[in-house]
């Protein structure tokens, strides 16, 4: 059986895509996902500082295809992205607790709320009372993940997570890897992913 690392923020609109249909793409290849929260913005500032100048200098002609591009993607996958008031948020707590749903087998649902919030709902993730509400949907007690994120055990998982995918030569979310060391980058790449996952389990 093949193995998917999914490493992933949920303050990426394009994670969002790919979050949205990983899971079918595993099923069709017959693969295990392994889900592997990480802070994007750890990874930008230490391997790919472009981002932030790309945001404050956009291209007018591309910054205008960009904003066709991901309303194209969002109708594909059957998802809502808006244009969240607060961008780039902070979503350290977010991800922290992405580490404690994880814990407690509830990592896929509770991601999927905090994409849903952000994203769809534009609500701000990295405020706590949003954040209670996300885990109270998902049947996580918020006193408890409020708690558990100020662990330095979860703190250190969710910074380890993010060194890795830096080690292993990640730029950005989502990064995956197919069995291993076969690296792919972007929701686009699923494809690619589906291919390799199918290609490994009969290798």
């Amino acid at each position: 059986m093949s193995r998917l690392e999914f490493f992933f923020d949920c303050s990426s609109p394009w994670t969002y895509l790919a979050f949205s249909r990983v899971e079918e793409v595993a099923a069709r290849a017959g693969a295990t996902i392994d889900w592997r929260p990480i802070l994007v913005g750890g990874i930008f500032n230490k391997v790919n500082r472009d981002v932030y100048d790309a945001r404050a200098n956009p291209h007018p002609v591309k910054g205008r295809y960009y904003v066709k591009d991901l309303q194209d993607w969002a109708r594909y996958c059957g998802i809502e992205i808006g244009k969240p008031p607060v961008f780039p948020v902070r979503a350290v707590d977010a991800m922290r607790g992405a580490i404690v749903a994880q814990d407690e087998g509830k990592l896929v649902p509770y991601a999927r709320a905090v994409f849903e919030a952000y994203w769809g709902q534009l609500k701000d993730i990295s405020q706590p009372d949003v954040l209670r509400d996300i885990c109270k949907s998902v049947d996580l007690d918020p006193g408890m993940v409020s708690r558990r994120i100020k662990d330095q055990d979860v703190k250190d998982r969710l910074l380890e997570n993010t060194e890795e995918v830096i080690r292993r030569g990640g730029f950005g979310s989502p990064t995956m890897f197919v069995n291993g060391d076969d690296m792919y980058f972007g929701n686009d790449r699923l494809p690619l992913v589906e291919a390799a996952l199918k290609a490994g389990a009969h290798g």
